[in-house]
């Protein structure tokens, strides 16, 4: 079976952006690899509106059921453009709904690598269905309390461009382990001693989380200025 991993996030948190990289790179590794786009933001586009409560539960359920169909012996790995979780995330917040959780967390179970946006990019609008800078990190929060409450393990990526990239091929790297016939990103001493005392994973204080990476960052720019 394919290694599943998973992006989640808020609105204009880079996860569809990443998404596509980390498909592209893990391609000219060699790997197989499936890409499950976002369906709740297709279902917006070609609705022209955002989703009604009553019409949560269904965009949850075809996300994880669209992942579970790309998870065949034909790939090595899937990359998903989030889960259900996600759309549970959105339902709790605008319509303070709970109901779509048990499920959610229960497909997450399935998931093999939990990459969580941090919210280090800057918000932009789309001119679509996006609310606002308040709303992207309310999602943040009630994602990383939903895992954490489950015991569901994830990893915070935060960077810009490049740096974001490498951070996600060094999580996905870890998990693929021996199915990899040489490295996805070349090694990095500090990032690396850094994410070995790094107590934080699946904190719930994302501007800790910043902090630390944006630490290890300078250190690295100094000792090769």
């Amino acid at each position: 079976m394919p290694v599943c991993i998973a992006l989640l996030g808020g609105e204009s948190s880079g996860k569809s952006t990443l998404c596509l990289e980390l498909t592209q790179a893990l391609r000219a590794h060699g790997l197989r690899v499936v890409q499950v786009p976002e369906h709740l933001r297709a279902w917006c586009e070609a609705a022209g509106r955002a989703p009604l409560a009553h019409e949560q539960s269904a965009l949850a359920a075809e996300q994880d059921r669209r992942i579970q169909a790309a998870m065949t012996d034909a790939v090595d790995v899937v990359v998903a453009d989030t889960t259900g979780l996600v759309v549970a995330a959105y339902s709790a917040h605008y319509f303070a709904d709970d109901s779509l959780w048990a499920r959610a967390l229960q497909q997450q179970r399935g998931i093999d690598l939990t990459l969580l946006m941090g919210l280090d990019l800057p918000w932009q609008p789309d001119g679509l269905f996006r609310d606002s800078p308040a709303v992207r990190q309310a999602i943040d929060r009630l994602l990383r309390t939903a895992l954490q409450q489950a015991g569901l393990p994830f990893t915070p990526v935060y960077g810009q461009g490049g740096q974001r990239l490498a951070q996600a091929l060094r999580a996905v790297q870890n998990r693929l382990g021996s199915r990899l016939e040489r490295p996805l990103v070349a090694s990095d001493a500090l990032l690396e001693e850094g994410s070995g005392r790094w107590s934080c994973d699946n904190c719930s204080d994302p501007e800790c989380e910043h902090r630390l990476f944006s630490s290890l960052v300078r250190q690295r720019g100094a000792g090769t200025a």
